[in-house]
């Protein structure tokens, strides 16, 4: 073992190239003296039965125990990584790895990993990560809380699967395969708990193929290290931050149509609330344009994810042929023009109701919104020759 994570991921880097191997399991490791042992003997059942040429890495991630001395018995080569985290070990470990596929699994004796061949044969038949599933599979008693079960797990899984359309029934199963060839398209930096999600994520973005095998959850050796409410936490602020969609363009339409339709009634007849009509009018302009702009933010982030992060977005894309900078110039102006004939209307025909001249002037601010906005959209590169350029090579087609 190296003192260091950094210097034992080069020295694997470097002996890679000459050294691949058929699979490599990768075990990150907290304090699972206890275990890991156990982990590491049925990894190698696994590949023996399997035939495959393979190694077992346990990624010591700062344990205070024995628990890499306990590995190294065991038959498995440790990485030091001493950045704390989920992530941060599976990334340590993955790049340390020489397999062909690479099979991840907790420390904790959870997961039967003596059957290898289950998780590998839909690499073998097209796949690029295979997830086990505790839900299509079995959860023995003990193994998971109810909490987890009914509640975290169906919801966040669900909200993953609206967001991504990744079409999977246990999206945080820690029992999984990759194949190694699909990992620089994933391009994972995530180094907490959230790492799970991010794989996912960003295999159904990059439209990778993604199968799910049955498996048995067993009740873990030793203590449990998840904090309930910080990890669904982190796993949820992942998934909004990779949607822009459901981040930015959902609400921020919403609000602006709320907003808008708000104003217009109360403009449309002065008669509605004539003691805090004026009050809500206001706040109904506020929430158009900070909806608006939010909206703004939705497109220019899909824009930056497609053109610089190599993510798709089938729908956007399909609108950049036919849209110019002229056409958002255009739009734009023509809002302008009928908000500032609005408040002209308002100002200049002798009625005291101000309403009307605030629907004018929100209009007006949503106009130059959308003018600057196809300016900043030209900048991030939304041009014919930026979209040619951005296609070659860009995603995998899902198979």
């Amino acid at each position: 073992m190296s003192d260091e994570g950094a210097e034992t991921r080069s020295l694997a880097a470097e002996a890679t190239p000459g050294g691949e191997l058929d699979v490599s399991v990768v075990i990150p490791c907290l304090n699972e003296e206890a275990s890991v042992a156990k982990v590491v003997e049925n990894a190698w059942a696994g590949i023996t039965a399997s035939a495959l040429r393979g190694e077992v890495i346990v990624v010591d991630n700062g344990s205070e125990d024995a628990s890499g001395k306990r590995a190294a018995e065991a038959g498995a080569r440790v990485v030091l990584e001493n950045r704390r985290g989920y992530g941060s070990a599976y990334l340590a470990g993955l790049h340390a790895s020489r397999g062909r596929y690479c099979v991840m699994a907790d420390a904790d004796d959870t997961y039967d990993i003596s059957r290898l061949d289950e998780l590998l044969a839909p690499l073998n038949h097209g796949a690029d990560l295979v997830l086990g599933s505790r839900f299509k599979g079995e959860i023995l008693p003990g193994a998971m809380p109810w909490t987890h079960r009914r509640i975290g797990n169906p919801i966040l899984t669900g909200l993953l699967n609206r967001f991504f359309r990744a079409g999977v029934s246990d999206a945080h199963c820690g029992l999984r395969a990759v194949r190694r060839d699909a990992l620089p398209t994933m391009k994972l930096q995530a180094t907490g708990m959230e790492f799970a999600s991010e794989m996912v994520i960003k295999a159904a973005k990059r439209g990778l193929r993604i199968d799910e095998v049955p498996i048995v959850y067993h009740p873990r050796v030793g203590e449990s290290k998840l904090n309930s409410v910080r990890d669904a936490w982190r796993h949820m602020r992942f998934m909004l931050v990779h949607s822009s969609t459901y981040l930015f363009v959902v609400p921020g339409t919403l609000a602006t149509v709320a907003g808008l339709a708000t104003l217009g009634v109360f403009a449309a007849d002065p008669t509605l609330g004539p003691s805090w009509g004026l009050s809500v009018a206001i706040a109904s302009a506020i929430v158009s344009i900070v909806g608006a702009q939010v909206v703004q933010l939705g497109l220019f982030a899909k824009t930056y994810a497609v053109l610089y992060l190599d993510e798709g977005e089938p729908g956007l894309e399909r609108l950049w042929p036919s849209i110019r900078l002229e056409h958002g110039l255009l739009g734009g102006a023509v809002a302008a023009v009928a908000g500032l004939t609005i408040a002209g209307i308002a100002e200049f025909n002798g009625s005291s109701e101000p309403r009307l001249g605030l629907l004018g002037l929100t209009v007006l601010a949503l106009g130059f919104q959308v003018i600057f906005g196809s300016f900043f959209l030209s900048v991030l590169g939304l041009s014919e020759h930026a979209i040619l350029h951005s296609r070659p090579g860009r995603t995998r087609e899902r198979r």
